[in-house]
């Protein structure tokens, strides 16, 4: 689930991991509200700072387990009322050259699209955050040797993607897709690459592992609100008997972050 303004990259690499970078000048979102307001100095200094200090700390692990692929998350709106830390998360995996990127999902300010992405720690971190904080999960070697090659691949880093966007989509309908629900089943395809296709079946070798999504009380006036007022967000997904009683499966970072430690398939959540 997510909201949240990203600058666009002043240019697209050619040795980029992926040959994905902003298109556009527009605002990209994932982590907050969509509101365009202009960064401080205070605000942009403390951004690039959690980057470096992040980079540092990936480094440190790659150096001392090798690791090439982390799930990452970042904390852009206060989601406290619903006893959740984090707004978005992407997967930061180290180029060949040395610096790491982060590919993840980001709707279009304003729209119900949403789009893939490679940026830099900065490009991650450079923004009005909730909290100045990241936290990561470092996968079992043998889940980031399936994930790095198709992370590095623009054809299959897609195969699962909906550009239909929702911030809280129904964690196992395929109308929508948020930017959190992209990485899970991104995850799952990389996982059983010779027998998963479709985001279906994404989603069921999701269940099959024990992912169980954040469920959401929603009142039918914050329901309402929401739908009238943003683009991005939409109820019309979700199952009559749980949406008009208030519960609104989505895909959050805590969910996923709970269930890669349960089954698994991560080690621990670390924090900066």
């Amino acid at each position: 689930m997510a909201t949240r303004n990203a600058r666009p990259v002043a240019t697209c690499r050619a040795a980029a991991v992926l040959a994905l970078c902003l298109l556009a000048a527009g605002g990209a979102q994932a982590g907050r509200s969509c509101e365009s307001r202009p960064l401080t100095a205070a605000q942009i200094e403390r951004g690039m700072q959690l980057a470096e200090r992040t980079a540092r700390a990936l480094d440190a692990e790659h150096a001392r387990s090798g690791a090439q692929v982390v799930v990452l998350a970042r904390a852009g709106q206060d989601l406290s009322k619903y006893r959740l830390r984090y707004s978005h998360l992407g997967w930061a995996l180290r180029t060949a050259e040395g610096p790491w990127r982060v590919v993840h999902k980001l709707n279009h300010c304003g729209t119900a699209v949403g789009q893939l992405y490679a940026q830099g720690l900065g490009e991650f971190f450079l923004d009005d955050l909730w909290r100045h904080e990241a936290a990561w999960m470092v996968p079992r070697p043998e889940v980031q040797q399936r994930l790095l090659p198709v992370l590095q691949d623009r054809v299959r880093v897609k195969a699962l993607h909906q550009r239909a966007y929702s911030m809280v989509s129904y964690a196992w309908g395929q109308k929508y897709q948020q930017s959190n629900q992209w990485a899970a089943e991104t995850l799952a395809g990389a996982m059983e690459s010779g027998t998963i296709r479709t985001r279906e079946q994404a989603q069921a070798w999701l269940r099959f592992k024990g992912y169980e999504p954040t469920t959401l009380r929603l009142g039918p006036l914050t329901r309402l609100g929401g739908r009238v007022g943003s683009a991005h967000i939409a109820f019309d997904d979700h199952p009559n008997d749980k949406r008009f009683s208030d519960r609104i499966e989505t895909v959050t970072v805590d969910s996923v972050f709970d269930w890669l430690q349960r089954a698994q398939l991560a080690d621990p959540v670390r924090r900066l």
